[in-house]
């Protein structure tokens, strides 16, 4: 029996893309916490990030890779592996969105989103998938979902379909490497406080609307993202397969 606590990632390696700021800088906070080594991955600058978790005596490396072409996304992985692995943990939180009406969307606007919110993704998640079953050696996956992994939206299709997108992969994956030692499951984050949503929260009728389904009454903070990231990671979720939590304070219960 380990001494540890079954949230405890201490010894664990794991790659965060869009580590940078917002919801992946609150994961990679939430997992050095819990004593895993962070690599954050993306094409921003992640110095903040290295600070913050330099902060609390959690080691962090930095590596860059344009997550739209998913050559590169698989290169980037395969020298973060040989430079920093093994890596025994993927959380795909990298995305973006777009907004235009429907009958105005270009096949552009399509595609930059469903690049690297769906197909990086996926293809980052065959990466490990496969560097780890070679091994046989067990791996985890957490990928991003959203509410519109369960609702429509508007003026935002290209986003839906791809958070629609990770649902259905984090099942399928989960379907086919349960039974060989990876945990592939989903986070699906409600209104947290980013800098995606300050336009939201300093508009007050757009903010009490949205206060107003949410049963806890207030926005959710990066943190509260990190910490379901870090049981997903952990052993307390060893029995966890193709899960999707919804972190949005009762959002989805109204």
């Amino acid at each position: 029996m380990s001494d540890l606590s079954a949230f405890s990632l201490a010894g664990k390696t794991v790659l965060v893309t869009g580590a940078n700021t917002g919801i992946g800088q609150g994961i990679a906070l939430g997992l050095g916490r819990a004593g895993a080594r962070v690599i954050g991955a993306g094409r921003s600058s992640m110095a903040e990030t290295a600070a913050l978790l330099a902060g609390i005596g959690a080691p962090f490396e930095a590596v860059t890779a344009d997550l739209g072409s998913t050559a590169a996304a698989q290169a980037m992985f395969e020298a973060a592996w040989n430079a920093h692995g093994p890596i025994d943990g993927l959380v795909n939180n990298a995305g973006i969105i777009t907004r235009v009406d429907a009958v105005d969307f270009t096949e552009d606007d399509w595609d930059r989103v469903m690049d690297i919110n769906l197909k990086t993704m996926f293809f980052l998640c065959q990466a490990l998938g496969r560097k780890a079953l070679a091994a046989g050696r067990p791996a985890r996956i957490v990928n991003i979902a959203s509410m519109l992994s369960f609702q429509g939206g508007i003026r935002v299709a290209s986003y839906t379909a791809s958070k629609s997108g990770v649902l259905g992969i984090t099942r399928l994956l989960a379907n086919e490497w349960a039974g060989r030692g990876i945990n592939v499951n989903a986070i699906a984050p409600g209104y947290i406080e980013t800098n995606n949503t300050e336009a939201l929260r300093n508009d007050p009728d757009r903010s009490a609307a949205i206060l107003g389904r949410i049963p806890a009454g207030r926005w959710g903070l990066p943190a509260d993202i990190g910490d379901a990231a870090v049981f997903l990671m952990a052993p307390a979720s060893n029995y966890v397969h193709g899960a999707v939590i919804p972190v949005d304070g009762g959002w989805l219960a109204r």
